[in-house]
């Protein structure tokens, strides 16, 4: 799930009420490119002393085996979202087939820490909201980037509000208080994997280092990789330009 809190919403919220964009960053789809750009500037210091320096540790020092249990079993807590956005979209067959990893994985796997799917033809496949929303013609929105969390354009944010209502984590244990237990499913969900973290830490560095503008840069790689995303591997058509 691409994890954000109602916090965050009401912050944006305001935010977004402060900013107007130039011509040349509306033509973008980029009206609040000011904010976007502060905020794209924090998230780089937070990726570089914060986030970096523990995917580091994380890398160096945690055993490759509990590593890739890890890893696992957080892609295999997706699955109840995954399975629920197959049904939203109408794909009937990649539904059965995230049903079946999460069996699988949940039982043979012990809980998810072994991928027994995978290598029975059923490999992780992601399904969120956002995605649902642009297979029913809902536009990305004017292009959104949070803090720590990075690019989430409107109708992603919202998609990520109804995964987080739909998963089942959520609701457990019962007798918490709900808003204890949201907080504990984003966090959850929040904690990928530090190999793949730092990986696009160094990857996005690598890529912004020779730009002449790295923002630009992040927000066209963000662009085609979602709409990677939601066409099911294929390049997108012109509905994720936002309009």
């Amino acid at each position: 799930m691409r994890g954000s809190g109602v916090a965050i919403v009401a912050i944006c919220g305001l935010l977004l009420a402060g900013c107007a964009g130039t011509p040349e960053s509306i033509a973008a789809n980029d009206p609040l490119e000011p904010m976007n750009r502060a905020v794209f500037g924090l998230n780089e210091k937070f990726d570089h002393y914060v986030e970096l320096p523990i995917a580091a540790v994380y890398i160096l020092y945690m055993p490759k085996p509990l590593s890739t249990g890890l890893n696992n079993f957080l892609g295999n807590l997706d699955m109840p979202i995954v399975f629920a956005n197959d049904i939203l979209q109408g794909e009937a067959t990649r539904a059965c087939q995230a049903l079946g990893r999460f069996a699988l994985n949940t039982t043979a796997g012990l809980g998810g820490f072994g991928d027994v799917a995978t290598r029975h033809g059923l490999p992780y496949r992601n399904a969120d909201f956002g995605q649902t929303l642009s297979r029913y013609g809902v536009g990305e929105g004017p292009f959104l980037v949070l803090p720590i969390i990075g690019p989430d354009p409107p109708r992603d944010l919202a998609g990520d509000i109804v995964d987080l209502a739909i998963d089942p984590i959520t609701y457990l244990p019962t007798g918490a208080p709900f808003f204890m237990r949201a907080g504990v499913t984003v966090g959850v969900h929040a904690a990928s994997p530090f190999q793949t973290t730092a990986r696009n830490i160094v990857l996005r560095q690598a890529l912004q280092k020779n730009s002449l503008d790295p923002y630009v840069t992040m927000r066209s790689v963000y662009r085609q990789i979602r709409a990677e995303e939601i066409g099911g591997g294929y390049p997108a058509d012109d509905n994720e330009s936002g309009k």
